[in-house]
């Protein structure tokens, strides 16, 4: 994620200096890695998160103190520890500068035509990834870790910017590539995408050659070395403008895994619907995270799903608030998946001030937002992955490749694909109308588990083009075992001409698609055409995917096709409505959205917990407006509802122990945070004490019963060493 810097405040080391004399709790036999947060500062109470790992950002030391302190502050407050650095950018002043192996590498930056150098921040230009700098990664910063006693390491963000491609560095590259002189990329479509392949190349080359590294290094050591990259979404690179290996990075062996890096500054970037521009934040976060998940399912490689309590934009507190709720809500909604980074850089989130609501003044984050979001951020350590759907009609997919990065800039031809269009054309009228589709990547076609619950698929060639002809002999073979193909498209952009296998060689077609389309023995002619082939069925609609969204009403024949194939396909009419909901163990997740088929509230039956409420408060039931979100716990469905038990809380709960009269166990938390807690026991306790970590006794902020669900409410101030809950009855 954009932020960077490193948070190293002097006066924070009294508190670090205490902290690294405490002694380490106790070791799990085996250590949980479900939760996680990254971070560039050594550890202080006021951002002890209490996730299962701590990722140590950034391998440089520094005046306040070295890589291994910082590491070693984590460790000793009983964190996993792992780390992370930056594939396209960081804090390499050594590599650039010489001191590494004495030769100036200030021109590795990323150049535009103008000769703009494109930086990610002062001093730290976006690197052209050469065989120099992957020397500089894999034994100045890989080794190192790996020598720090530290296993899995993450290798975030490998961006090329479409813009670029025009520094030396890139035009040697170039030449090796292809074999003949750099041609400049603005000049024609073909330029364009040779340009685009080769930074495609170049970043999963040095992801392959690093993660090869650091494996091998790593069984030298006998340690068994895990390699993650964390990584926008294939959606928001391509509306970004940045080329990145992406799905492809799922199938090398070197590769153990993703972070899906969705925010509110990813899913907030604008797209049309219905003739509308405008922010969609859930929808497109929604998008975003299946994305993620279909690149990594049908590889059992893990994903850590990540969301942020603010954003890298400077906001307000009620914006970050508002969003949050939105990316956070279509983040659980996949029960599939219950690994998290729960946030990034908690050093700015409790550490910085930010803007108040229609007001200049800056604070801190406000009692009740942290409150809430520590809610959020504990429940996930309880989120049980689950066989349980999102309600809809689900086995309906649309395909996505990674080359949709490589036609988005500049414009030839006049050939304009607006705000993403041609692929938001083909899932938003879906999603909108509260049918969870699903993203199926090109590049995942061989494995079996892509296509396993899929029926009705749905491809376009106008923004993406298919890089092996294999996939057309997967799909076509899809179809003819009963699959239904709904290809969208006039075939008309600029980058249908490009040299490529489908016009070379033994090969003379003038469009990627019709090479599919005699694969599937197909013909069509019209502005629809349908076709029955094998088992399966085919429909051909002659418009680019764009006007679905780009014109008022432009979704309707679209909608009436997929509409009609559903019935066909599942003998029962496709479900249309406002939400999605989830049921997933205890919780109830839902989204109610706008623009869509109504515009009526969803409403949940209780006695349920408001999770959004940072006073946790039992509702008989919860009424969803259009246009929010909502996380409960429902009463109803708590397991084994004679035992005690924490149902929600601000904080990490640890050390229970119950008896037939008493129950208490031990929250912590970051320091100048409020806890706020509902705790399921079997009748009103008698009596109530907190206990801090030096055996003095603290005052609870409010206490009260809920008769009815037989709950108590807690509230008082956290401390990340620790406060005792007793309770009897």
């Amino acid at each position: 994620m954009r932020f960077q810097k490193l948070f190293f405040a002097a006066a924070a080391m009294a508190s670090l200096c205490s902290a690294c004399k405490t002694s380490p709790p106790k070791a799990e036999e085996k250590p949980a890695e479900k939760t996680a947060f990254q971070t560039g500062a050594y550890w202080i109470p006021e951002i002890d998160v209490r996730s299962d790992i701590a990722i140590v950002y950034g391998a440089n030391d520094h005046e306040d103190m070295s890589f291994a302190n910082r590491v070693a502050s984590w460790r000793e407050r009983g964190y996993q520890t792992q780390f992370m650095t930056g594939m396209a950018w960081g804090d390499y002043k050594d590599f650039y500068l010489g001191e590494w192996d004495g030769k100036n590498h200030s021109d590795i930056a990323q150049v535009e035509k103008d000769g703009t150098e494109i930086m990610h921040g002062e001093g730290s230009p976006y690197v052209v990834p050469d065989s120099t700098f992957i020397a500089y990664v894999k034994s100045a910063i890989v080794k190192k870790v790996i020598d720090a006693g530290i296993s899995t390491i993450y290798l975030e963000e490998p961006e090329f910017w479409a813009r670029a491609g025009y520094s030396e560095h890139f035009k040697k590259a170039w030449e090796k590539y292809y074999g003949f002189p750099w041609r400049p990329q603005d000049a024609s479509v073909e330029n364009t995408y040779l340009s685009n392949k080769l930074k495609y190349h170049m970043f999963y080359q040095a992801i392959n050659e690093v993660s090869t590294y650091a494996k091998e290094y790593g069984k030298s050591k006998g340690m068994d070395v895990k390699v993650f990259i964390p990584t926008h979404s294939l959606i928001n690179y391509s509306c970004w403008e940045i080329v990145s290996p992406e799905a492809s990075l799922a199938s090398l062996p070197g590769i153990d895994g993703y972070i899906a890096q969705v925010w509110t500054g990813t899913s907030r970037t604008p797209n049309y619907f219905n003739g509308q521009k405008a922010e969609r934040v859930f929808e497109n976060a929604f998008l975003e995270y299946g994305c993620m998940i279909s690149m990594t399912e049908p590889t059992n490689r893990k994903v850590f799903l990540l969301t942020d309590p603010i954003e890298d934009g400077v906001r307000d507190w009620a914006d970050y608030k508002r969003n949050y709720e939105a990316t956070f809500t279509a983040k659980i909604i996949y029960p599939m998946v219950n690994n998290y980074e729960v946030m990034p850089w908690p050093e700015r989130i409790y550490t910085r001030p930010y803007k108040l609501t229609n007001s200049d003044s800056a604070v801190l984050i406000p009692r009740f937002y942290s409150t809430q979001m520590q809610v959020m951020v504990n429940a996930l350590n309880q989120l049980p992955v689950s066989e349980n759907k999102v309600d809809g009609s689900h086995g309906i997919g649309v395909l996505m490749a990674n080359s949709l990065m490589f036609q988005k800039f500049p414009v030839h031809n006049d050939y304009e694909d607006p705000l993403f269009s041609n692929f938001f054309g083909q899932v938003m009228p879906l999603v909108k109308r509260g049918v969870p589709v699903q993203i199926v990547h090109l590049e995942n076609l061989g494995y079996e588990q892509s296509l396993k619950d899929i029926k009705i698929l749905t491809l376009s060639y106008s923004n993406m083009k298919p890089l092996d002809k294999k996939y057309h002999e997967q799909l076509a073979q899809w179809v003819k075992d009963g699959g239904t193909l709904v290809y969208c498209g006039t075939d008309s952009d600029p980058y249908q001409k490009v040299q490529e296998w489908w016009n070379t060689g033994s090969n003379h077609y003038a469009t990627p698609s019709l090479h599919l389309f005699e694969l599937l023995g197909i013909q069509p002619n019209g502005k629809t055409s349908e076709f029955s082939v094998g088992k399966g069925e085919v429909v051909v609609l002659k418009t680019d995917p764009k006007e679905f969204v780009m014109d008022k009403g432009g979704d309707r024949e679209y909608i009436q096709t997929i509409s009609k194939l559903y019935a066909d396909a599942y003998s029962q009419p496709i479900s249309f409505k406002n939400h999605f909901y989830l049921q997933r163990g205890m919780f109830d997740i839902v989204s109610v959205m706008t623009e869509s088929t109504n515009d009526q509230a969803f409403t949940i039956d209780g006695p349920v917990i408001d999770l959004f409420d940072p006073e946790l408060p039992v509702l008989d039931h919860k009424s969803v407006a259009p246009g929010s979100q909502a996380f409960l716990v429902n009463l109803e469905r708590v397991a084994d509802k004679q035992k005690p038990q924490v149902l929600a809380a601000a904080a990490r709960v640890t050390d229970e122990e119950i008896s037939s009269d008493s129950y208490s166990f031990i929250v912590k938390s970051p320091l100048n945070t409020t806890n706020s807690m509902r705790i399921l026991l079997p009748k009103k306790p008698a009596n109530v004490k907190l206990t801090d970590a030096k055996g003095e006794e603290i005052q609870s902020e409010d206490f009260s019963w809920d008769s009815t669900s037989k709950t108590c409410y807690l509230k008082f101030e956290n401390n990340p060493d620790g406060i005792k809950v007793d309770l009897q009855w």
